[in-house]
């Protein structure tokens, strides 16, 4: 199946799931009248919104590129994204407010057993299904499918520390625990709508994501072979889950157009293995120069007229500078 309508699928279980479970966290705040658990219903309308905007952007980033959009509709990921990390915020501080109006204005709590029963099974469907979108998220490159999966993922925490604080008015009868509570966890949540939103401006503005270069470069420093002699200007651009990857690579100078062309093919057919089909190399080959025979571990070249000095590992920070490495 293809990557992105994976993702559009998926999406629509989590949109449909996240209605469900928040009519159950509605209901728990009904029967128990606690603001702690009104903190896991507001977030669920959080969940919910998401959702469908994290849906519509999966529409929209599955389609075929046009003469407006070269690059296809992957950057709508991350506003997506963005939008997702403001909802978050916002019900964190419509929590922290609620709870404030409950110190103030205290109101009985019930049943909190039923309610706790009910949170907790929403927790608990929460988790599995984050999890499994933020391993597809990683899968397919989606940043719109890994943020509703952290979120969905922290919600679950939330729930949890929202039930042991219930359990502990159940036993003690401490009615102020619960404001106490909301707060606490509207925080968190606030925080995380934050880091979503950094996330997602991060990727809007092209800012280089350090982990993604690193997981690139060890990747092809353990499969590199002897032919590619050196590799410079890396850079990698995210259209949602699509890739776009240049670079140069140095190969030997007396290489044809044709062997040239079968070296960049094995180094796209090695990137598309460690990040799947949704990858854009555009390479370019430098020929070798006298002085790169010091850097050169090709074992068996004739046209060698220096001796091996020292074998180049390939880090983040040498294959994204402009120069060649060693022969500067």
């Amino acid at each position: 199946m293809n990557s992105k309508l994976e993702n559009y699928n998926f999406q629509k279980i989590i949109a449909t799931t996240g209605v469900i479970l928040f009519l159950m966290k509605l209901i728990a705040w009904y029967i128990t009248n606690s603001v702690a658990i009104l903190t896991d219903a507001l977030e669920g309308i959080a969940n919910v919104l998401s959702a469908f905007i994290g849906l519509y952007s999966l529409y929209l980033s599955s389609l075929p590129r046009d003469k407006n959009h070269p690059y296809g509709h992957g950057k709508v990921e991350f506003i997506s994204a963005a939008l997702e990390g403001a909802m978050i915020g916002f019900a964190g501080i419509w929590i922290i407010f609620e709870a404030i109006s409950h110190f103030i204005h205290p109101q009985q709590i019930k049943q909190l057993d039923y309610g706790m029963i009910l949170i907790l099974v929403a927790a608990f469907v929460n988790l599995i299904i984050g999890y499994i979108a933020v391993q597809k998220g990683k899968k397919n490159n989606s940043i719109a499918l890994i943020a509703t999966g952290k979120h969905l993922i922290s919600d679950t925490f939330t729930t949890i520390g929202v039930v042991v604080g219930l359990a502990v008015i159940l036993i003690t009868d401490i009615l102020w625990i619960d404001g106490a509570i909301a707060i606490i966890f509207g925080l968190i949540i606030i925080y995380t709508g934050y880091q979503i939103i950094s996330k997602s401006v991060s990727g809007i503005m092209d800012e280089a994501d350090e982990d993604l270069l690193k997981q690139l470069v060890d990747w092809l420093n353990k499969n590199r072979n002897e032919t590619w002699i050196d590799m410079h200007n890396l850079r990698i651009i995210k259209y949602g889950s699509v890739l776009h990857i240049d670079c140069h690579i140095t190969l030997p100078w007396y290489f044809t157009v044709r062997e040239a062309h079968n070296e960049i093919n094995k180094i796209e057919t090695l990137v598309k293995q460690k990040f799947g089909n949704s990858v854009e190399l555009f390479t370019h080959s430098d020929d070798c120069l006298p002085e790169s025979c010091k850097i050169c571990i090709l074992s068996n070249c004739v046209h060698r007229v220096h001796k091996l000095e020292s074998k180049i590992e390939w880090t983040i920070e040498n294959v994204r500078k402009n120069e060649k490495h060693g022969i500067e």
